[in-house]
C-alpha cells in the first residue's frame, strides 16, 4: 500500500503549506480595487442618477414623481440611498429662473406656465437629500451668471462625465422617457 506525501514526509507537507499561505498573503496587495469592489457592491446603499439633458417641462415632471416614488420606496424600507439629477444641455431651463433668452434653451409657453411648480419639487427634492448637480460647460455655453442658479444646486465640470464617474461607483443610471 502507497502512503501519500503527507504520510511519507509530513513536514515537506507542512513548509509546502505554510509557501503557498505566504505567497496567497504576499499577492493580496496587488488586488486592492477588486476588494474594495467586493465591499462596496456589498453596500445597502442604494446609489441613482438620473440623466436630464431634455427641456420638456412635462417630462420633468413626470421624472420628478418617479424620483419621488423611488425616494418614498427606500425611505419606507429604511434603506440609505444616494440619489442624484445630473442637469445638462437642455436641462439648464430647470435648475434656473432665468428665461435663457436668444439660447437655444430658450423658455418656452409651457415652461413658463410649470417653472414655479418645478422649482418647488426640486426644491423640495433637495430638501430630502436629492442632490442636484448642473454641467458648467452648459453653463458656459449660455453665459449663465451663476448667481442666476437654484440655491443648493452644485456644479460639475461635465455632466456627462460626472455621470460616467457615478456609474463608475456603482450608481444606477435612470433617464426619463
Amino acid at each position: 500500500m502507497r502512503k501519500s506525501l503527507v504520510n511519507r514526509a509530513p513536514g515537506l507537507f507542512n513548509r509546502l503549506t505554510g509557501i503557498v499561505l505566504l505567497v496567497s498573503l504576499a499577492l493580496l496587495p496587488a488586488f486592492p480595487v477588486a476588494a474594495a469592489e467586493k465591499v462596496e457592491a456589498g453596500s445597502n446603499v442604494k446609489k441613482v442618477v438620473w440623466h436630464v439633458d431634455f427641456g420638456d417641462p412635462i417630462r420633468l415632471g413626470s421624472m420628478l414623481t418617479s424620483v419621488n416614488n423611488m425616494l418614498t420606496t427606500y425611505e419606507e424600507a429604511f434603506a440609505d440611498h444616494d440619489i442624484r439629477i445630473v442637469f445638462l444641455g437642455a436641462g439648464i431651463r430647470f435648475v434656473t429662473g432665468d428665461p435663457l433668452a436668444k439660447t437655444p434653451f430658450a423658455e418656452d409657453k409651457v415652461l413658463k406656465q410649470e417653472r414655479k411648480v418645478l422649482t418647488e419639487r426640486l426644491q423640495s427634492a433637495m430638501g430630502q437629500g436629492i442632490k442636484l448637480e448642473l454641467c458648467k460647460i452648459t453653463v458656459n455655453a449660455v453665459n449663465l451668471d451663476e448667481g442666476k442658479v437654484i440655491k443648493g444646486v452644485s456644479m460639475v465640470p461635465s455632466g456627462v462625465v460626472r455621470i460616467a464617474e457615478l456609474q463608475d461607483k456603482g450608481f444606477a443610471y435612470l433617464k426619463a422617457d
